[in-house]
């Protein structure tokens, strides 16, 4: 494998696991790194990455740590002399993307997942206290199985201008699968119209809000000014957006789209596709869990993609 043609792939939200990335701390660079994030977030973060799975899940704790275990495997790839030409990052992980694309410092972008995951959570709790404290009633998002994303995104947009609001398409994960936001109401609704159109299952997901849609439009105007504060330099390496699908031609075009990445779906199948055709080759999966690589298969490409988020699965690349 050619080090320096490949593509990172930066995991997001749910990768979550206790005690990812400490195995990673031989690394002299990952040792810095976790004195920086323990600096920026006020907490020993080795304490933070081992806290149980239901601290963990909370937004305001699980934007940073994974994004913290993204930039980790990064950094433990360059001391075995990995370089990407390209990045992407599925939802959070395009924050990790941001730093190696060469867009934003990663001090800078341990401060962003920082204030984005603390609005994030702030909006999810307003929303659940709006709807009496029940997560039950409370705007959240469910998975679409076995329906074309296309045909999900269509339906959606005829069941609104035919009088059902508040339900959007959130993340176009793969040819098979798509999760949609909303409010409860508007999921109990959609659950039974996917079933009569042939989805195969509607699952609701145990999240902790309604992410990538307008209902966390609060969530993006909180954050705004914490993002305008931080220098964005151009990419340095080919960088892709979650929200158009494309390349990232700018650091202010970038600036733009992670602002709007809060309230707009995650097009990851398009993304994939742009990534596909950029000719490198191999993907990395660099943090953890396995959840892209089963994407990416998904996505009928034969372009090998590897784990890379732990210590033992870089040892094993190119072996």
């Amino acid at each position: 494998m050619n080090k320096t043609n490949v593509v990172y792939l930066f995991p997001g939200q749910g990768a979550q696991y206790s005690g990812m990335a400490i195995d990673l701390l031989s690394s002299e660079k990952v040792k810095r790194l976790f004195d920086t994030a323990s600096e920026i977030f006020g907490k020993d973060v080795r304490e933070l990455l081992q806290s149980d799975v239901d601290v963990l899940k909370r937004t305001d704790v699980s934007q940073p740590m994974i994004t913290l275990a993204n930039l980790a495997a990064a950094a433990y790839l360059d001391d075995q002399g990995y370089r990407p030409a390209a990045c992407a990052g599925f939802s959070l992980g395009e924050y990790a993307a941001l730093v190696y694309s060469g867009v934003v410092e990663a001090a800078d972008c341990l401060r962003l997942v920082k204030a984005r995951g603390e609005a994030m959570q702030k909006t999810a709790d307003s929303l659940r206290e709006a709807a009496g404290g029940d997560p039950a009633a409370a705007p959240g998002m469910a998975a679409i199985v076995g329906l074309d994303p296309k045909q999900a995104e269509e339906l959606i947009a005829k069941w609104s201008d035919a009088g059902l609001k508040d339900l959007y398409a959130a993340n176009i994960n793969s040819p098979k699968q798509l999760v949609v936001s909303g409010t409860a109401a508007a999921l109990a609704e959609a659950e039974t119209r996917f079933k009569e159109a042939g989805a195969k299952r509607v699952i609701r997901l145990q999240v902790a809000g309604p992410f990538h849609c307008p209902l966390m439009a609060d969530s993006a105007e909180a954050f705004r000014p914490v993002l305008e504060s931080v220098t964005f330099s151009n990419p340095s390496a080919a960088l892709f957006s979650n929200v158009t699908g494309k390349q990232i031609t700018s650091g202010e075009e970038a600036r733009k789209l992670a602002l709007q990445q809060i309230t707009s779906p995650v097009r990851w199948v398009e993304e994939q596709a742009s990534i596909a055709a950029f000719g490198a080759e191999a993907l990395l999966e660099t943090g953890p869990g396995k959840v892209l690589q089963g994407l990416w298969k998904d996505s009928g490409s034969e372009l090998p993609v590897y784990p890379a988020g732990t210590a033992e699965d870089i040892g094993k690349l190119g072996v």
